[in-house]
């Protein structure tokens, strides 16, 4: 009988700016309007990387990469397909990330590709990564690579984006093999709303609104709300049970009880939001790891928290972990792993 091919994570790579902004600064920023512990207590950030001068999220997706390659002992010529999941702010628009990391790193047996999902692309790449490995017998490693500063384009004095206060930069790097014997990728699942997709975004340098003499100061700072009370009101309704979804139809994908559940890697949002979501899936606070020291790094976060966790111990033979993300547009998606030694 034909069994499907297995696929595991080999192991992650990180990049994080030097440079970075307190709380206190960021309170600063918005004239006061929120306070240093409001920015701590209630937003979660007790400072987050910035770019430094050289931080651009193309140049800091090649160095996450070669962390990653350094981390695992994988070859950049045995990398067979490279998935950038980094976002569209970049250098140069309109030049792909993944093919100038595949260059960067020396990985010339390599086809790449960029895809988008905003903050949930790292689980979609994640996803694809899996079906085309089982798909394709001329593709046995993948790297899912992106670098993220979207944070550039807030402006704190627009209350209407507090919620994204939290934009940090840096990197990070997976590596997904066929075959591999560990850490195996279960399950996935992913919910799309179109009813928001143009409830946020970039307001100036697209085709509707191009950048000119008139606007271009304003255009630096210009990711906002369209429609505040729109984008609200609806996640009101259905975010939380959308999430609640993606992570049970993952869990029923990888044929895992979600009472298994040992780690919860998630993105940085809110810490009331993030405690009760860690009480809901019935996890102790040392089942998952709080950004704070980060703030939201994009579709980064969840490749950073299993990093992290990995340094502090936290992944023990036969974890079971979820990675969750919801991204503007709007997106949910959940994946379940399995760490460990793979048994058959």
């Amino acid at each position: 009988m034909y069994q499907k091919p297995r696929v595991g994570i080999v192991g992650t790579g990180i990049y994080i700016p030097e440079t970075a902004i307190t709380a206190k600064e960021i309170s600063e920023a918005t004239n006061g309007v929120w306070s240093e512990e409001a920015v701590i207590h209630k937003l979660g950030i007790d400072k987050k990387p910035i770019p430094g001068p050289e931080d651009g999220t193309q140049e800091m997706g090649v160095r996450a990469a070669l962390d990653v390659l350094h981390n695992t002992g994988v070859a950049a010529e045995d990398i067979d397909l490279i998935l950038c999941m980094g976002e569209e702010y970049k250098e140069y628009p309109l030049t792909t990330s993944a093919i100038y990391i595949q260059e960067r790193i020396g990985a010339n047996n390599a086809w790449a590709i960029d895809v988008q999902q905003r903050c949930g692309t790292t689980i979609s790449a994640m996803k694809m990564a899996k079906d085309m490995l089982i798909a394709d017998d001329e593709i046995s490693t993948v790297m899912i690579v992106g670098g993220y500063r979207n944070g550039d384009f807030i402006d704190y004095t627009d209350s209407a984006v507090s919620f994204m206060y939290n934009l940090g930069a840096g990197a990070g790097a997976i590596i997904l093999k066929k075959n591999h014997d560990r850490n195996e990728l279960l399950g996935t699942h992913i919910m799309t709303d179109g009813t928001l997709a143009r409830d946020v975004g970039v307001e100036f340098g697209g085709t509707v609104n191009p950048i000119n003499a008139e606007n271009y100061l304003e255009a630096q700072k210009s990711l906002r709300v369209f429609d505040e009370k729109h984008m609200k009101d609806r996640l009101n309704d259905v975010s939380m049970p959308n999430w609640m979804h993606c992570i049970d139809r993952a869990f029923e994908k990888s044929k895992v009880k979600k009472e298994e559940l040992g780690y919860l890697a998630t993105l940085h949002f809110k810490k009331s939001m993030h405690n009760f979501l860690v009480e809901e899936l019935g996890l102790q606070k040392d089942q998952s790891i709080y950004l704070s020291d980060y703030g939201h790094i994009g579709q980064v976060d969840q490749i950073l928290s299993i990093h992290l966790a990995q340094q502090a111990g936290k992944l023990e033979e036969g974890t079971i972990i979820s990675m969750i993300a919801a991204g503007i547009g709007y997106a949910w998606n959940a994946n379940v792993i399995r760490w460990g030694k793979i048994q058959d």
